[in-house]
C-alpha cells in the first residue's frame, strides 16, 4: 500500500511540475508579447538590444511537455512557440528586411521547443494543421512579414483559445488586409494564403468564398471571381 501511495505522489508531483512549467510559459509569453508588440508590429530594435525576456521564455518552452490529448494546452503552446520562434529567428539575423533573407528560415533552421528540435514548417504543417484541420491557424501563426495576419499583443491561452481563433478569423475576413472586395467588378482579391493553403479553406466541399462567408458578416456573392494579391514579405517591425 505504501509503495502505491509513493508512486501516486511521484506521479502527481510530475503532473504538478508540468502544469507549473506550462503556466510559467504562458505568463512569460503573454508578458513578452504585451511588451514588444503594438498594432501587429514587433519592436525588433528593442529586443535586439535586450533579448533576455525572449531567451527566457524560449528556455521555458524547451522544457515543456504537451500532448495532443490536452487539446487546448497543446494548440496554444505550439501557436505561441511558433510566433516566438519566428521573432527569435529574425533577431538572430537582425537587421533583416524579411524572413526570406535567411535561407532555410522556415524549413532548415531548428528550434528547441517542447523537448524537440524542430523547424517552423513542421510546427505549422505537422503538429497543428495535420492534426486538427482548422483553417483558422492561418490567422494566428505569424511568419514575421507584413503580409501575415497581425501578431496580437498577448499570448494565446488554453482557456481563451477558441474565442481568440474566432476573433482573428473575423478580423481577417471582415477587414481589408486579408481580402479586398470590389463590388463594381464582382471580384474578390485575397491573400496568397488562400491560394497556398486552398485545401484548408475548401474542406467539406466548400469553395474559398463559401468558407469566407461562414465568418464574414457582409456575404460575398457566389459569382464573384477570386484572385490573389501579392504577398508582402517585408519584416513586420515597429
Amino acid at each position: 500500500m505504501k509503495k502505491i501511495i509513493i508512486v501516486a505522489l511521484i506521479l502527481l508531483g510530475g503532473f504538478s511540475a508540468k502544469a507549473q512549467n506550462l503556466d510559467t510559459f504562458f505568463k512569460q509569453a503573454d508578458a513578452f508579447f504585451k511588451a514588444n508588440v503594438l498594432n501587429g508590429k514587433v519592436a525588433y530594435d528593442a529586443i535586439k538590444k535586450d533579448r533576455s525576456s525572449l531567451d527566457e521564455v524560449l528556455k521555458t518552452a524547451d522544457g515543456i511537455s504537451v500532448t495532443k490529448s490536452d487539446t487546448k494546452d497543446y494548440q496554444a503552446f505550439w501557436i505561441n512557440a511558433y510566433n516566438l520562434s519566428v521573432i527569435k529567428g529574425l533577431i538572430d539575423n537582425y537587421p533583416s528586411k524579411s524572413p526570406l533573407d535567411d535561407k532555410g528560415f522556415f524549413d532548415k533552421t531548428k528550434h528547441s521547443l517542447g523537448g524537440k528540435s524542430i523547424v517552423l514548417n513542421d510546427i505549422e504543417h505537422k503538429l497543428l494543421r495535420a492534426q486538427f484541420k482548422d483553417p483558422r491557424y492561418h490567422f494566428v501563426l505569424v511568419c514575421g512579414a507584413v503580409g501575415c495576419p497581425p501578431l496580437i499583443s498577448k499570448a494565446y491561452m488554453p482557456n481563451t483559445l477558441e474565442a481568440q481563433l474566432q476573433k482573428q478569423a473575423e478580423l481577417a475576413l471582415n477587414g481589408t488586409y486579408f481580402i479586398k472586395v470590389n463590388a463594381k467588378k464582382k471580384r474578390v482579391e485575397g491573400s496568397k494564403i488562400l491560394e497556398w493553403y486552398k485545401e484548408d479553406f475548401t474542406m467539406n466541399g466548400k469553395t474559398e468564398i463559401e468558407y469566407i462567408n461562414t465568418i464574414r458578416k457582409e456575404k460575398i456573392p457566389a459569382d464573384y471571381k477570386l484572385t490573389y494579391f501579392e504577398y508582402d514579405w517585408k519584416i513586420n517591425k515597429q
